[in-house]
C-alpha cells in the first residue's frame, strides 16, 4: 500500500510540475475594436466565439490605454510590454526624427531584407526600435529559448511588435498577396509559409465577393447600408453591399483583402497552418502565437463604427475566433492553452455624424493644424519656424531659432498662446511641462506617459472631446479620450476563473499578469502592475 501512495503521489507530482505553464498561449489583438462591440453586436453573435470567452473566462469591461497616442504600434508594444511609449520607445506608427529631417516607421530597419521576391521595401522590418523586451521574449528566455514564439498579422508592425526581439518568426502581409518575413528571423521563409503563399489562399474569399452574412434587417443596430459618413473602396459606386472584389482585385490587386472581413478569415488560416506545422503546443515548453486582426482597423477607418459593414466584420470574426477555438481544443487540448483577446486602441464616432445631430464639433485635419502653425509663424517671426506637425507633436526648428537669435522658450510660449485660440483644441504643453508633470493634470499624464524627450516635440496638444484630426468619413483614433481607450480585455482557457470586473484597469497590466502566471520574469520596462483576479486562484 505504501509503494502505491508513493507512486501515485510521485504522479501527482510530475503531473502537476509539468502543468506549471500552459502548452501554447495565444495572443489575440482586434485592431481597432471598440469595448462597446462586444455589447452592441452581443444578440447577433455566436455562442463560440466572442460569446464563449465571455461567458466562460474572465472579461475586463473596463480596460483603457493610459498615454497618448492610441495608435497601432504603440498599441501592440505596451500590450507586450507591460509599459507605455515613454518607456519602450514607439511613440507613433511613425514619427518625426530632428536629426534627419525625415519619418522614422516604427519597425523599419534598413540592414535587413526581405525573404520573399518582389517585396523588398515591404520586408526590410524587424523589432530595432522596440526598447523594452516583451513577455513573449521572457518566455523565450525562460525557456533556454526552447519555446517558440511567432508572430502573425496582417500589418507588419502587428506581427513584429509582439512577437518581440527573440521570436522564432514574424509573418505579415504583402500587396502581392504573400505573406513574408525578414532576414531579422532568418535565411529563408519556412517551406510551410512557402507553400501556404502558393496556394493562393486570398483568392477563394476574392472570388465570393463582400455580401452581409444575415439579412440586413438584423443590421439595426447600425446606420443604413448608405449613408454620408462612410468612405468608398470601390470608386465607381456608393458604400453599399455587395462589394465585387473581383472587380476591385483587377484594379487593385490582393491588397483590397485587407479591407475587407476576409483579411481576417486569412489570417486565421495561417494561423492555424502555424500551430500545425510549427507543433505549437505539442511539448512541455510553453509556445506563444501572437496574432492580430488588422482588418477591423482598415474597415472602421473607411466605413466608420455605425456602418454595416462594421457590423458585418464582426459578426464575421466572431465566427473565425469560433473557428479557431475548435481547432485548439482539439489540436492543443482544451485545458492546456491559455487565450487573451484585446485591442490596440478604439476609436471615435464620425463628428459629422455628431454635428448632423446637433453636436457641435467637426473634423479638423492635421494639414490644417499644420497650415495655421505655419501662417502664424511667418506673421510672428517672418519666417516658419515648424519642420514638423504629426501625433499632436509640434516640431519647432531649433536651428532656425537660434539663427533668428529667439529665445527657444519664449518661442514655445508663443505658440501655446496662438494654438489655445483655436476653437477645437483642449491643451497644450512644453515639452518641459511635460517631463516636470506632477500627476494631477488628467491629460497631461496621458502626455507624460507617452513623451520620450529623445523623440517627441517642443509641444504637444490635446483636441477637444469629440473633435477628429481625420477626413469627413470613416474614422480615426489617437486621443486621450475615452472612445479612443476604452478597450475589450478577455481571458480564456488554463487556469482562467469566470468571472467579470468593471474595476478601471489599464493594457499594461496584461504583460506583467501574463509574466506572473507563466512564472517567468517581467519584461525589463512593466510597470509590474496586475490583474489579481486571474492569480488568485493560482
Amino acid at each position: 500500500m505504501k509503494k502505491v501512495f508513493a507512486l501515485s503521489f510521485l504522479f501527482v507530482f510530475l503531473f502537476s510540475f509539468g502543468q506549471q505553464r500552459p502548452k501554447l498561449v495565444i495572443g489575440i489583438v482586434v485592431d481597432q475594436m471598440k469595448a462597446e462591440y462586444l455589447d452592441r453586436f452581443y444578440d447577433d453573435y455566436s455562442q463560440d466565439g466572442f460569446k464563449r470567452l465571455m461567458n466562460n473566462g474572465y472579461s475586463f469591461y473596463n480596460m483603457n490605454y493610459n498615454y497618448v497616442p492610441t495608435y497601432t504600434a504603440p498599441g501592440h508594444a505596451s500590450i507586450y510590454t507591460g509599459t507605455t511609449p515613454a518607456t519602450h520607445g514607439i511613440i507613433g506608427n511613425d514619427w518625426y526624427i530632428r536629426e534627419t529631417g525625415k519619418n522614422r516607421y516604427c519597425t523599419d530597419d534598413a540592414s535587413v531584407k526581405t525573404l520573399v521576391i518582389g517585396s523588398e521595401k515591404e520586408g526590410m522590418m524587424s523589432p530595432k526600435n522596440l526598447f523594452a523586451t516583451t513577455v513573449t521574449d521572457e518566455l523565450r528566455m525562460a525557456t533556454n529559448f526552447r519555446g517558440k514564439v511567432i508572430g502573425l498579422s496582417i500589418k507588419d508592425r502587428g506581427a513584429i511588435l509582439p512577437a518581440g526581439h527573440f521570436a522564432n518568426w514574424a509573418f505579415w502581409f504583402s500587396k502581392s498577396g504573400d505573406f513574408i518575413s525578414s532576414s531579422f528571423y532568418g535565411d529563408k521563409m519556412p517551406d510551410w509559409v512557402t507553400k501556404f503563399n502558393s496556394e493562393k489562399h486570398y483568392m477563394d474569399y476574392i472570388q465570393k465577393g463582400w455580401s452581409l452574412l444575415k439579412p440586413a434587417t438584423d443590421y439595426n443596430e447600425s446606420l443604413p447600408d448608405d449613408n454620408p459618413y462612410e468612405g468608398k473602396i470601390d470608386k465607381s459606386k456608393g458604400p453599399i453591399f455587395p462589394y465585387d472584389l473581383n472587380k476591385l482585385y483587377k484594379e487593385t490587386g490582393a491588397d483590397i483583402l485587407r479591407t475587407t472581413p476576409f483579411g481576417n478569415d486569412l489570417l486565421a488560416d495561417i494561423a492555424l497552418q502555424a500551430i500545425e506545422s510549427e507543433s505549437l503546443g505539442k511539448d512541455n515548453d510553453t509556445d506563444f502565437l501572437t496574432v492580430s486582426f488588422s482588418s477591423t482597423d482598415y474597415i472602421g477607418h473607411t466605413f466608420g463604427p455605425r456602418s454595416m459593414e462594421i457590423q458585418d466584420t464582426y459578426l464575421r470574426l466572431d465566427l473565425t475566433l469560433a473557428r479557431i477555438f475548435d481547432y485548439l481544443d482539439k489540436k492543443v487540448g482544451k485545458d492546456n492553452y491559455l487565450l487573451f483577446l484585446t485591442a490596440d486602441h478604439a476609436a471615435a464616432e464620425n463628428p459629422i455624424f455628431l454635428r448632423d445631430r446637433k453636436y457641435d464639433v467637426t473634423n479638423v485635419p492635421s494639414k490644417e493644424t499644420f497650415k495655421s502653425l505655419e501662417k502664424f509663424s511667418i506673421a510672428t517671426y517672418g519666417v516658419n519656424l515648424v519642420s514638423n506637425y504629426s501625433n499632436y507633436n509640434i516640431y519647432l526648428n531649433r536651428d532656425l531659432v537660434k539663427t533668428k537669435g529667439l529665445e527657444l522658450s519664449a518661442v514655445k510660449q508663443a505658440f501655446k498662446t496662438f494654438i489655445l485660440e483655436l476653437p477645437h483644441i483642449k491643451r497644450v504643453y512644453t515639452d518641459e511641462e511635460i517631463l516636470a508633470s506632477s500627476g494631477g493634470d488628467y491629460y497631461l499624464n496621458f502626455i507624460f506617459k507617452g513623451f520620450d524627450p529623445k523623440q517627441n516635440g517642443d509641444l504637444v496638444l490635446v483636441q477637444k472631446t469629440g473633435y477628429m484630426e481625420y477626413n469627413e468619413t470613416g474614422t480615426t483614433h489617437g486621443t486621450p479620450n475615452s472612445y479612443d481607450t476604452n478597450v475589450p480585455l478577455l481571458f480564456y482557457g488554463w487556469h482562467v476563473p469566470k468571472g467579470e470586473s468593471y474595476k478601471k484597469v489599464y493594457i499594461t497590466s496584461i504583460a506583467p499578469t501574463l509574466s506572473k502566471i507563466l512564472k517567468i520574469t517581467f519584461p525589463n520596462g512593466t510597470e509590474a502592475e496586475v490583474l489579481e483576479e486571474l492569480l488568485i486562484s493560482k
